[in-house]
């Protein structure tokens, strides 16, 4: 019988990290699961309780000991563990600082224990309001590094220069993605996202609020087609130790997106334009997936009408 491999999910009771997991049991891993429940939630893995090839752990990965975890042989190490909406990581700013500092630390030794392939889920933040459009790997950004958003966007740059220091110094395997807006079930309704809003404020007849003109720009990605990405990501030979951008090209101003959500749920909500929340906000963000192309064969496969649908129907189910 083929061995399975066996692996890390930091953050995997979250938005994406659910996804991952279901993803990957399906294509045969055996997954422990971390998450101290901050803003994930066990109705997104409650399915998984009974699974086999699943172990959770709530567990802080700044405070406790991770004995548990220390002896055991994992083949590889997704490390999702942080807040990524802005209200939840202002909300949150030291634990957001200290999971993606010390917390990134402390999986990259177990990494090393093991010599199992790293991936960090790192995000668009870290080109801040960007002054190149759209935004490559090699563009250093342009980061507020006091500012509102700085707990998220500058302890992921830490979490981004201490993994390749490792992958330097020892010689682990690692990979970095940065996660631009994905979208999809398993959102919280309160997260503070735009579709999330957007899609709850929506269903209920609220006014859809927009935060400055609207004329911000934004790209959104499904959360399937992430997580396809993310684990072509570590499982692929040609992305080791390299930077990807992890996302749908696909641009709209947020205006535009208010409309389509209207559209879709066929809502008699009106549009508010209210001051902007946090004086960083990016004006455009759009990636530039030529890398993820060239080393991962990854391309969205849904477009954000489909993926709006299916996002819609989560929330009207709950």
């Amino acid at each position: 019988m083929k061995k399975k491999n066996t692996c890390i999910v930091t953050g995997g009771a979250g938005f994406i990290g659910s996804h991952l997991i279901k993803n990957l049991i399906k294509r045969g891993y055996f997954v422990y699961c971390i998450d101290n429940l901050l803003t994930g939630t066990r109705q997104n893995i409650k399915d998984l309780f009974t699974n086999p090839f699943f172990r959770f752990f709530e567990s802080d990965l700044i405070k406790d000991s991770l004995n548990f975890i220390k002896d055991k042989k994992v083949d590889s190490i997704f490390h999702l563990a942080s807040p990524a909406s802005p209200p939840l990581y202002r909300r949150f700013s030291i634990e957001t600082l200290l999971v993606n500092s010390i917390g990134t630390y402390r999986m990259l030794e177990i990494a090393v224990k093991n010599n199992s392939r790293f991936l960090l889920a790192s995000t668009s933040e870290v080109y801040g309001d960007p002054k190149e459009h759209p935004q490559k790997e090699t563009y250093y950004g342009h980061v507020n590094p006091v500012g509102l958003r700085a707990c998220y966007d500058e302890s992921k740059r830490f979490a981004e220069a201490i993994t390749m220091e490792y992958h330097r110094k020892f010689k682990i395997d690692v990979r970095i993605v940065r996660i631009f807006n994905t979208y999809g079930p398993n959102m919280k309704v309160d997260d503070g996202r735009v579709i999330s809003n957007f899609v709850t404020q929506a269903i209920k007849g609220k006014p859809l609020t927009i935060y400055g003109a609207g004329t911000q720009t934004r790209s959104f990605c499904f959360v399937s087609d992430m997580v396809d990405g993310i684990i072509a990501a570590i499982e692929s030979k040609s992305a080791a130790n390299k930077i990807i951008n992890l996302g749908n090209p696909s641009e709209l101003t947020i205006r535009e997106l208010a409309g389509l959500v209207l559209e879709l749920t066929k809502s008699s909500s009106k549009i508010v334009k209210l001051d902007k929340r946090l004086s960083d906000d990016p004006e455009k963000r759009k990636p530039d997936i030529s890398e993820a192309g060239r080393l991962l064969n990854f391309e969205p496969k849904v477009n954000l009408e489909e993926g709006l649908k299916k996002t819609i129907a989560y929330f009207k189910s709950l």
